[in-house]
C-alpha cells in the first residue's frame, strides 16, 4: 500500500539528481493529482501523468518514504491524455491546473477513484461499506451545468495572484514560493480575463509592487472587483471611481432565488454553478421540514443558512456557528431580515456545539480542508439528530470524519460529488449520515 503523500513530511533525502530520467510505467491515481509509479521499490508521486502510461520522469523531492516527479516525456499516452489546455500549469509550471491534460470525462472518473481508495484506506472498510452499499456502481463525480460544453475552462470566478519580482503577476510555482509571471489564465471566467491582469503590460502594475497579493473577483450580479493585499482598487485604467468593498451573489434555488452580500476578500465558491448545485444538494440531503431546528457549523457568509431558513419557515429555527469575523458580519447581513436565525460567533468546538446545538433535528457542516475532526464529529453526534449532513472539499479529510462519526453511531446514507473545480484534483462531496 503506498504511503500518503499528504501525510506528515518526512526528512528530505540528499539523493541530488538520483531517479532523474528514469522510465516507469504509471499506477492508479492518488489523492493530490498524482498517479503512483514505483522505481527501484521505492514509492513515486507523479504529476502530469495518467493510469496506464509509460513515461519518463524528473524527480522533483526526494523523501525518506517516497519521492516526488513530474513527467517530462510521454512514453506510451493514455487514451485519455489530451493537449494541455494550461501549459503553463504542466510540469515545472504553476500549481492549480494538474489535471488539464487530462479529457474531462477521464478527470471525473479520476477523481471518483480517488474518493473510492481514500474511503476504504482513510476512513476504512466499514466507512467504504457504507459507501458502497448506497453507491454499488461506486460514486459518481456529476459535472456541473454547461461545464461539458466549454471544456470546464472559464468557471472560476475567483482568481488569487502575487506579482513577480518584475511586477508582472502570476502564481507560485508548485511547491515553491517563486513567481511565476503568467500570460494565460483559462480556467478563470471571462469577464477576470478581460480585466487585463497579467502580462507585461498590464494597466494594472501601477496599482500593485512585487510580492503584492492581487484577488479578482466575477460576482453574479454587477461588476468585477480587485483587491491588492486585501485592499479593493477602482476599476478602469486611470483608476477612478469608488472601490466597493462587497459583491452581491444571486443564487437559484428549489425555495427561490437568493441574494447575498459576500465582503470581496471573503469566501465564496469559486465555481459559477457552484452555490447552486450545494444548496439544492443540501436541501435535499437534509429533508427539513417546517418547524424543525437546523444546527450549522462552519455556517461562512450564510450561503446555507439563507436557504435552511427558509425551509425551516417561521416556525422552525436555524442556529449557526462560525468563527471567522468577516464571514460572521456577511452574515448578519445576509440574515438579519430571518428572525428565525440565531448566528452564533466563535469557535467551533465540543463546548460551543453542546452550548447551540441542543434538541436540533439537523446538524449541516461544511469545515474548511482540514475536516471538523473527531472531537467535533463526536459532539454532533451527542446532540443525537436525525441526520447529519457534512459536506467536504477533501476526501482525506471526509475519510476521517465518517469514521468518527461511525465510530460515535452514525453510518453514511447518502453520498454525492461534484466536480467543482475542473482541471484541478479538487471536487467536492455532500455526505448525509443517520443513527445506526
Amino acid at each position: 500500500m503506498p504511503v500518503d503523500p499528504h501525510a506528515q513530511e518526512t526528512p528530505p533525502v540528499d539523493a541530488d539528481g538520483e531517479g532523474d530520467g528514469a522510465v516507469v510505467e504509471i499506477g492508479d491515481p492518488a489523492h493530490g493529482g498524482h498517479c503512483v509509479a514505483r522505481l527501484d521499490g521505492r514509492v513515486v508521486f507523479v504529476r502530469h501523468a495518467l493510469p496506464g502510461e509509460e513515461i519518463r520522469l524528473r524527480v522533483t523531492d526526494r523523501r525518506s518514504r517516497f519521492w516526488r516527479a513530474d513527467a517530462v516525456e510521454i512514453l506510451r499516452p493514455s487514451s485519455d491524455r489530451v493537449p494541455s489546455v494550461w501549459p503553463e500549469a504542466g510540469p515545472d509550471g504553476v500549481g492549480g491546473g494538474e489535471l488539464a491534460h487530462v479529457a474531462l470525462p477521464a478527470q471525473r472518473v479520476w477523481k471518483a477513484r480517488v474518493l473510492a481508495d481514500t474511503l476504504r484506506r482513510i476512513g476504512g472498510e466499514q466507512v467504504a461499506e457504507d459507501v458502497a452499499s448506497v453507491a454499488p456502481e461506486g460514486v459518481v463525480v456529476e459535472a456541473l451545468a454547461g461545464d461539458d460544453d466549454a471544456g470546464g475552462l472559464g468557471t472560476r470566478t475567483r482568481v488569487d495572484l502575487t506579482v513577480d519580482p518584475s511586477g508582472v503577476a502570476g502564481m507560485h510555482r508548485f511547491r515553491s514560493h517563486e513567481v511565476v509571471a503568467l500570460s494565460s489564465m483559462p480556467l478563470a471566467e471571462q469577464s477576470l480575463v478581460d480585466l487585463g491582469l497579467l502580462g507585461p503590460d498590464s494597466p494594472w502594475r501601477r496599482t500593485w509592487h512585487p510580492g503584492a497579493r492581487v484577488s479578482a473577483v466575477a460576482p453574479s450580479a454587477g461588476e468585477p472587483m480587485v483587491l491588492v493585499d486585501g485592499e479593493p482598487v477602482p476599476l478602469g485604467r486611470r483608476g477612478k471611481g469608488p472601490a466597493r468593498r462587497a459583491v452581491r451573489e444571486v443564487v437559484a434555488s428549489p425555495v427561490g432565488e437568493l441574494s447575498y452580500r459576500v465582503s470581496g476578500s471573503g469566501f465564496w465558491q469559486v465555481h459559477r454553478r457552484a452555490p447552486e448545485a450545494l444548496v439544492a444538494a443540501v436541501l435535499a440531503a437534509a429533508a427539513v421540514e417546517p418547524g424543525q431546528k437546523v444546527f450549522e457549523l462552519y455556517s461562512g457568509a450564510g450561503l446555507l443558512s439563507l436557504p435552511l431558513a427558509r425551509a425551516v419557515g417561521e416556525s422552525g429555527t436555524v442556529v449557526t456557528l462560525e468563527g471567522a469575523d468577516g464571514a460572521v458580519r456577511d452574515a448578519r447581513r445576509n440574515l438579519h431580515d430571518h428572525p428565525n436565525v440565531a448566528i452564533g460567533h466563535g469557535p467551533v468546538e465540543p463546548r460551543t456545539i453542546a452550548e447551540g446545538g441542543a434538541e436540533a433535528d439537523v446538524v449541516v457542516l461544511d469545515p474548511p480542508r482540514a475536516g471538523a475532526g473527531a472531537g467535533v464529529m463526536a459532539a454532533v453526534a451527542e446532540l443525537a439528530p436525525s441526520r447529519i449532513v457534512h459536506v467536504a472539499c477533501d476526501p482525506a479529510a471526509l475519510a476521517r470524519d465518517l469514521a468518527a462519526a461511525r465510530a460515535a453511531g452514525y453510518v453514511t446514507t447518502g453520498v454525492r460529488a461534484f466536480d467543482l473545480f475542473p482541471h484541478t484534483h479538487h471536487f467536492e462531496v455532500v455526505a448525509v449520515l443517520e443513527r445506526v
